[in-house]
C-alpha cells in the first residue's frame, strides 16, 4: 500500500518531534554532570532551551495539518536519550563520549530538517518552509561542538593527566 506525501512528510514531523524529545532527555542528563566543564554546560542548557522551542514548533505544524505527536514515539526516544546518557556516565571518559554524541546527534538533526523541508514542499505544506528553517539552532550547535571539541578534549586530557575527575 503505498503512502501519500503528506502521510511520510507528517511521519517526519512526528519523528523529528520525538527527536527532540530524545534530545532534551540526553542534555538533560549530561548538564547534571558537567562541574569541571562549566562552559559545556553553559551551552547544553541554552541548547535544551532551543529543543524545546523546536518541539513546541513542530507541534504546532502537526497541529495546522491536524494530528499531533506520537506518545509512544515520545516514551521511547525520550528513554532512549536517558539510556545513552546513563551509558556513559561508566566510562572515564564520558565528557569526550558525550561531546562526540552531541556532534554526531546535531548533524542527523540538521538532516532531519533538510529533509522536512523537501517534504513539506512536495506535500503542499509550503508555509511550514519558514518555521522549519528556524530550525538553524541546530546548524549553530553543531558549529560549537565542532570549534568546541579541541577545547573540551585538551581539558579532560589535563584533568585526567593530573589524577583530577575528568569525565565530568
Amino acid at each position: 500500500m503505498a503512502e501519500s506525501i503528506r502521510d511520510i512528510y507528517v511521519s517526519g514531523l512526528v519523528n523529528a518531534r520525538a527527536l527532540e524529545t530524545e534530545a532534551i532527555q540526553l542534555l538533560s542528563r549530561q548538564v547534571e554532570r558537567l562541574q569541571n566543564y562549566p562552559e559545556v554546560e553553559a551551552q547544553l542548557r541554552r541548547h535544551i532551551k532551543e529543543s524545546e522551542v523546536q518541539r513546541d514548533r513542530l507541534d504546532e505544524l502537526l497541529e495546522s495539518l491536524g494530528t499531533s505527536h506520537s506518545a509512544f514515539k515520545d516514551l521511547v526516544t525520550g528513554f532512549m536519550g536517558n539510556m545513552a546518557a546513563a551509558g556513559h556516565v561508566l566510562a572515564p571518559d564520558e565528557v569526550l563520549k558525550n561531546a562526540l554524541a552531541n556532534y554526531a546527534f546535531e548533524h542527523f538533526e540538521i538532516a532531519s530538517y533538510r529533509s522536512l523541508i523537501t517534504l513539506s514542499e512536495l506535500a503542499g505544506h509550503a508555509a511550514a518552509h519558514a518555521a522549519l528553517d528556524l530550525s538553524r539552532e541546530e546548524e549553530r550547535m553543531a558549529q560549537w561542538c565542532h570549534d568546541n571539541l579541541d577545547t573540551v578534549t585538551r581539558r579532560y586530557a589535563s584533568l585526567r593527566s593530573q589524577g583530577e575527575t575528568a569525565g565530568v
